[in-house]
């Protein structure tokens, strides 16, 4: 089970760029294994205002990586409507280059109209952005295959997509969301990370959704065991290390490998070394 910590409130009272900057050396002090950070240009943690403050999401990763020199860095997840494909892929290969191989690569369709609205962003129809989503991917493999061929897909064509210079590792694919018909079809056919959410039902709905999962990937000739199973859950403030290391061992029993950890607010410090006194009790 790794443990992974997801930084999405950015209200610090005083200096964002100090208390930013000090979460992600604590985590990677603490043994974390990613970073991961929302991308959205206005707040939509719902223990926020949408009026605080959002960093956009590659320009933190590119700080954090010169801020840190192991933990992994990515978005959970970038939204396919914000930028055109090729330069979303350019930014994730950017980021792997400049932070010596440790970026990862969060995808999904987006879900946020009122952001669209208020920011002058596309949002279509869900079926089109699913499929915006799988030729996004489609043309990631290929950029970083070195295939610079015309890409020609319903949404997007490209006459010559140049992808250089090269990731140092080809970047994880992460596929956000949990829907059956669409999203975990995806992450059966492109995927190497899916992303499910702590429900508190003792684990029925995980548990089903990762059957779904399990099916989309016998449909399509993928070995399941290929997919890494990531869930999102919250640290609650006071939360004892050894609490969550009971809930991540739960988690493990349920077939999740990996625990994306937020929490109600701006991290502190004293949370993130929590976080990691868990990590190292379930290691």
């Amino acid at each position: 089970m790794r443990v992974s910590i997801g930084v999405t409130d950015f209200s610090w009272p005083d200096d964002l760029t100090g208390e930013l900057a000090a979460v992600a050396v604590a985590a990677e002090d603490a043994g974390l294994d990613t970073l991961w950070v929302p991308d959205h240009l206005l707040q939509a943690d719902p223990n926020s205002t949408p009026d605080s403050a959002m960093p956009e999401s590659g320009t933190t990763l590119g700080f954090l990586a010169g801020r840190t020199s192991r933990i992994g860095l990515g978005t959970m997840v970038s939204a396919v409507t914000f930028r055109p494909p090729a330069v979303l892929v350019k930014a994730v290969t950017t980021l792997d280059v400049l932070s010596g191989g440790r970026a990862g690569f969060g995808i999904g369709a987006g879900h946020h109209d009122g952001e669209a609205r208020a920011m002058g962003l596309p949002f279509p129809p869900v079926g089109e952005r699913f499929a915006r989503v799988e030729e996004t991917v489609r043309l990631a493999l290929r950029m970083w295959a070195g295939d610079e061929s015309p890409f020609e897909g319903e949404h997007y064509r490209l006459e010559r997509p140049v992808g250089n210079p090269r990731p140092v590792r080809r970047p994880p694919i992460l596929v956000g969301g949990a829907g059956e018909r669409r999203t975990l079809r995806l992450v059966a056919r492109y995927a190497d990370a899916c992303n499910v959410f702590d429900i508190p039902d003792g684990g029925r709905t995980v548990r089903h959704k990762l059957a779904v999962l399990r099916r989309h990937c016998e449909e399509v000739g993928r070995p399941y065991g290929e997919i890494e199973k990531t869930i999102s859950t919250r640290l609650a403030p006071g939360e004892p290390a050894e609490s969550l290391a009971r809930r991540c061992a739960e988690f493990a029993g349920w077939g999740i490998d990996h625990a994306v950890v937020i929490t109600a607010g701006p991290w502190p410090v004293a949370g993130v070394r929590t976080l990691g006194r868990a990590a190292a009790l379930i290691a």
